[in-house]
């Protein structure tokens, strides 16, 4: 029996044994509490999720700033914060590649949901990695990230139908906002000069977005970080960059930089001077309390500082 299978299995005895699971401290928080307790992966679904919830939920986030969901592992804290959970909410896609075997495991007791679930495969874009899989980042093309809150909503309906009506409510105001989200974003890339929408990046998560806003996009390494770039991807880039003259290239929050720093080390001994036009938030969100801290502002940030670079003289 693996570490996580043993895991699992402790804490299902411990709680069968002592009627709670966790910690002291997370059993004295539940008491009383008739909140739906849900746990998401990623920073971009947990603010979903309290975006919808409101004060009907306690939403914790397993994801932090600058964490990389492709490589993340659930730790034995995790786990105990899934076992006790009344709904777990994760991308699906593969996005959670290292935590599939958790989930899995979870499904079985707990009632998980993927927000990519209620998306028509047909319009997904299809993995460069995996063959027969899709591309997980849907959250930026803002359009699909609103039936992920759709589905997050029907899913907090099913479960919890005496507060149907304020979760109604709550996705209605929310998907008002992203509405007005993705009308900026269009403008905002509408100042580019069609030829110059050209995004390059540390890896290949943002096909939705162009797809979405009328970027070419480029990744220096495929939809997943867990390979490394070698040195023929750097190389290719840092040509196709010096050719075509691109003015500036992005590092991302959960990426090290170190792999956009050698494209532009790479550009330089060909000639020609490519900037770092900025950090762009790809596979987390901000550090709380930040204007990048939640969703519609990481999203904002990055189309502003997108343009901004873009642009610049």
């Amino acid at each position: 029996m693996n570490m996580i299978k043993y895991i699992i299995v402790f804490l299902t005895a411990s709680m069968l044994l002592f009627g709670c699971g966790g910690s002291d401290e997370a059993a004295e928080g539940d008491k009383g509490n008739d909140k739906l307790n849900i746990v998401a992966t990623t920073g971009m679904i947990a603010d979903a999720a309290k975006n919808v919830g409101g004060d009907e939920v306690k939403v914790t986030g397993l994801m932090g700033p600058g964490v990389d969901p492709h490589l993340y592992k659930a730790s034995e804290g995790d786990v105990t914060r899934m076992s006790n959970a009344d709904l777990i909410l994760y991308n699906g896609l593969h996005l959670e590649g290292a935590m599939s075997e958790v989930l899995e495991q979870m499904s079985g007791r707990i009632q998980t949901f993927a927000v990519s679930e209620g998306i028509d495969k047909g319009i997904l874009l299809s993995s460069a990695d995996y063959a027969g899989a899709h591309d997980p980042h849907i959250w930026f093309d803002v359009t699909l990230w609103m039936k992920a809150v759709e589905g997050i909503r029907d899913m907090l309906k099913k479960i919890d139908p005496d507060k149907a009506e304020v979760y109604e409510n709550n996705a209605r105001a929310y998907l008002a906002q992203l509405d007005s989200l993705h009308q900026h974003i269009k403008s905002q890339a509408e100042k580019i000069p069609e030829q110059q929408r050209v995004l390059i990046t540390a890896h290949d998560a943002f096909s939705y977005f162009g797809r979405a806003y009328g970027f070419e996009v480029k990744g220096l390494q495929g939809i997943s970080t867990a390979s490394e770039a070698g040195t023929a991807d750097v190389k290719d880039l840092a040509e196709y960059i010096a050719e075509n003259k691109i003015p500036a290239i992005f590092i991302e929050s959960s990426v090290p930089k170190r792999n956009i720093e050698a494209v532009q080390a790479a550009v330089k001994s060909r000639g020609f001077e490519v900037k770092i036009g900025g950090e762009l938030f790809s596979d987390a969100m901000g550090t709380r309390g930040t204007p990048e801290g939640n969703y519609l502002g990481m999203v904002r940030h990055n189309i502003d500082t997108i343009v901004e670079a873009l642009l610049a003289e």
